[in-house]
């Protein structure tokens, strides 16, 4: 009876940080769009076809996701958990209401409110992430396809199968936003600065959260 007590207890804060998680990564992403000093490369995708296609932000993330959905329910099924759900159902419209609520309280902020958003937006999503996939309850979809193609179909390391996904992503974001009507210039906007941080520094942050809070979280419990 003690055994059952103690995994519904562990399946009980598994759940809470990977719903947690999700939250504050999808705040974090809401913070990076009001920088608009670059996002990372898959915002940078979703960032392209919000600009071309006239629907709601939350609305478009959930039709894009249950695409890729789809792909790694035919392709692998062992990725897929509650927390691939809850990702799918809450990241996108989390995103929008975090983006409108800021860009009414901050309607113009300068480059130094930009910047800061940035860093702390960094640090959420970091912050998030460790939560997010501590718990263990799945992936999301974007990450599953590097993982199907890596550990499923053998096409390469994971590592290097996920540059070159993130690198479609940031081309297409980029072909997307430019053809939507946006200029050259403002490409930095959704593939800039926060894009090339997020892409080198986002893993030793997640560690570091990893190690000094999530898994100490998880194994209080225990």
């Amino acid at each position: 009876m003690s055994n059952i007590a103690t995994f519904i207890k562990e399946r009980k804060r598994r759940i809470f940080m990977s719903l947690f998680g999700v939250i504050i990564c999808a705040i974090s992403v809401g913070i990076f769009k009001l920088a608009a000093l670059g996002v990372d490369p898959f915002q940078s995708l979703m960032s392209g076809l919000d600009s071309l296609i006239p629907i709601e932000f939350g609305t478009l993330y959930v039709i894009v996701n249950a695409v890729l959905l789809i792909f790694s329910l035919v392709a692998d099924r062992h990725n897929i958990g509650i927390a691939t759900f809850i990702n799918l159902f809450l990241l996108g419209y989390i995103t929008q209401f975090t983006l409108e609520f800021l860009r009414k309280l901050i309607p113009n902020p300068s480059m130094p409110a930009r910047v800061l958003c940035l860093l702390i937006g960094i640090v959420i999503i970091c912050f998030g992430s460790a939560l997010y996939m501590t718990a263990d309850l799945g992936v999301s979809t974007y990450d599953a396809v590097a993982i199907v193609m890596s550990s499923k179909w053998k096409l390469g390391k994971f590592k290097y199968i996920r540059i070159c996904t993130d690198l479609v992503c940031v081309v297409i974001g980029c072909v997307l936003f430019v053809t939507a009507g946006n200029s050259l210039s403002a490409i930095p906007t959704i593939a800039g600065v926060g894009t090339i941080i997020t892409a080198f520094f986002m893993g030793p942050l997640i560690d570091f959260f990893n190690v000094r809070f999530a898994r100490p979280f998880l194994e209080k419990g225990n």
